[in-house]
């Protein structure tokens, strides 16, 4: 009988001890499981955050070349951080001192370059492209004809490189027609040959009427920073072109 009760005793014992260690064993993988799970979430973040900095970065950088036009309208026709110029006009404040060096030199050079139009809100481009339509019905177009003979010439509403405030319409003070006989005078020959030391390019060239669907314009401007409207003059390169060639 205290055979029997030892062997009882021995085996409660053991019972007790592997329980005993079935439950450090549990305890134990459930530690590890909670560290690599840390773990894991920490590297899941590194990995995200780097790359969501990186995109920020990069629209942050890249605002200066958002393209805008018929096939790519704004997204946000809200109006930007503005600076008022000295004749009413504005532009996005992240241009200024760019085009106010600019406008200083080439005064400087005894020249009279003169902003005639820049910042356009939704309804100051709607009412410029309605007027032209109703121009256009007046020589006789029909009203689809018109309506597209307009765009080559003044941007529907949402299309304008205007409404970004990123560009500027600049003539001469002493010759404010906007027509093709503007690039002959002096102070848009100094402005074509230097805007670009600037950040600014000649947007809409003759020669790129096709390409970016506009007419030519020799006095409308617009800021792309200094290393893209280097590359753009170096390569002959409108803002379509150049935007094709990064992608």
């Amino acid at each position: 009988m205290q055979n029997i009760a030892s062997v009882r005793r021995s085996r409660q014992k053991k019972g007790v001890r592997g329980l005993a260690l079935r439950r450090l064993f549990i305890l134990f993988v459930c530690i590890v499981l909670f560290f690599a799970g840390r773990m894991s979430v920490k590297t899941m973040t590194a990995a995200i955050e780097p790359a969501a900095a990186v995109e920020t970065d990069k629209q942050e950088r890249e605002w200066n070349l958002i393209l805008v036009n018929t096939k790519h309208p704004l997204q946000n026709t809200s109006e930007p951080v503005l600076t008022q110029l000295r004749n009413g006009q504005a532009v996005d404040s992240r241009i200024y001192p760019e085009l106010q060096q600019m406008m200083d030199d080439a005064r400087a050079q005894g020249l009279s370059p003169l902003i005639c139009s820049s910042y356009r809100t939704n309804q100051k481009q709607t009412e410029l492209y309605q007027d032209k339509v109703r121009r256009c019905r007046a020589e006789g177009y029909s009203e689809e004809r018109a309506k597209t003979e307009a765009a080559r010439w003044v941007a529907p509403p949402g299309t304008s490189e205007h409404q970004t405030g990123l560009a500027v319409d600049i003539v001469a003070q002493g010759h404010q027609l906007l027509d093709r006989s503007q690039e002959d005078t002096a102070e848009q020959k100094w402005l074509m040959e230097n805007c670009t030391k600037y950040g600014f390019v000649l947007r809409y060239p003759a020669e790129k009427g096709e390409v970016t669907g506009i007419g030519y314009e020799p006095w409308h401007y617009r800021y792309v920073g200094k290393q893209a409207a280097a590359e753009m003059k170096e390569k002959g390169l409108c803002l379509e072109e150049y935007l094709q060639g990064k992608k």
